[in-house]
C-alpha cells in the first residue's frame, strides 16, 4: 500500500505520483489543465520558504505552498 502525504511533505529530488487534490471545483480544474492530473509523476525540484518548484510532464510549475497542501501524492 502506498503512503499518501501532501506535496510539501516530499523533501527534494523525489519523485511520487499524484493521487488526489483536495481542492474546489476551479482549483481542480486549473491543476488538471496543468498536467496534474491521477497517477500523473511529479518531482520536487526545489523547496523554498513560500513555494515550490516542481516537474509534470516535463514542464516546471512554481506552487504556494497553500496550493501543495491540497495536492496529496503517494510514494509507489
Amino acid at each position: 500500500m502506498c503512503k499518501v502525504m501532501p506535496l510539501i511533505m516530499v523533501p527534494e529530488g523525489k519523485e511520487c505520483r499524484i493521487s488526489d487534490i483536495h481542492g474546489g471545483r476551479g482549483l481542480t480544474r486549473h491543476l488538471t489543465e496543468m498536467g496534474f492530473t491521477y497517477h500523473a509523476p511529479v518531482k520536487v525540484l526545489r523547496s523554498e520558504k513560500g513555494s515550490l518548484i516542481v516537474a509534470v510532464n516535463g514542464c516546471k510549475y512554481a506552487l504556494s505552498k497553500g496550493i501543495a497542501m491540497k495536492i496529496m501524492v503517494g510514494e509507489c
